[in-house]
């Protein structure tokens, strides 16, 4: 398939419902509101296609953009290739959700987001965070710095209440994903939640709403799902 065909087949699968729910979370024309469960027949037949994806991704349509994360071939994007599709994530779900998710396939990808953790600039520090988690959550806890892991832990216990609103979000899940999915400091992610509290997080429209790890950790607990790995990060 071409990148003609595909737009034309997500054009067709394009729900009007869908879309408003997408521009409600901060999508933008063009878009045309396909569910991602929807784009799973057309992945499978085209499976990975960097320079589909690439071509996919430059046309600025969020579900475009969405498609050309499932079927981009993480092994040979390069670290330019991450900073550029960083750059045209316009919103979380593509910085966190396309952006991050497919750089978490990658050998790069602890290097890539601590650049973008210590970048200073909201999107990209959200896309770090959120890489980690998804790295958290998929790969064996012996390919981690345990170090490492508890230092980025006080970092979110000193900066998460000043930071930027959508990388509260990442640093909160990281809060989460570190006490759920890597165990050797789960006792020290569930300090760091409790220590951080309840964290306030305001939207465009100027509503706020109270983030709490603690609250979820423990919900983890309950539902014994501490340990948990996917199988796979991408759909």
């Amino acid at each position: 398939m071409n990148l003609e065909a595909v737009m034309q087949e997500l054009e067709a699968l394009g729900k009007e419902r869908t879309k408003k729910i997408y521009i409600s979370n901060g999508a933008r024309e063009p878009l045309f509101g396909v569910a991602t469960g929807h784009m799973k027949p057309m992945s499978k037949i085209i499976k990975k296609n960097q320079p589909l994806a690439e071509q996919l991704y430059a046309t600025g349509n969020y579900d475009a953009m969405y498609f050309a994360g499932v079927i981009a071939d993480p092994d040979v994007m390069t670290e330019a290739d991450f900073d550029r599709w960083i750059d045209g994530a316009y919103f979380y779900m593509l910085s966190d959700y396309v952006v991050a998710v497919t750089l978490s396939e990658t050998d790069i990808a602890e290097k890539v987001a601590d650049k973008w953790i210590a970048s200073g600039e909201e999107l990209r520090m959200s896309a770090g965070w959120s890489c980690y988690c998804w790295l958290l959550g998929n790969r064996p806890d012996a390919e981690f710095d345990e170090s490492k892991i508890a230092g980025m832990l006080k970092l979110v216990e000193a900066e998460i209440h000043n930071a930027p609103e959508r990388t509260k979000y990442a640093m909160n899940n990281f809060i989460y994903t570190v006490a759920t999915s890597y165990s050797p400091l789960h006792g020290l992610a569930v300090q760091t939640a409790e220590a951080v509290g309840p964290v306030e997080v305001n939207n465009d429209k100027g509503k706020s709403k109270l983030l709490n790890a603690s609250v979820n950790i423990q919900k983890a607990v309950d539902k014994g799902q501490l340990g948990f790995k996917r199988r796979h990060v991408r759909c």
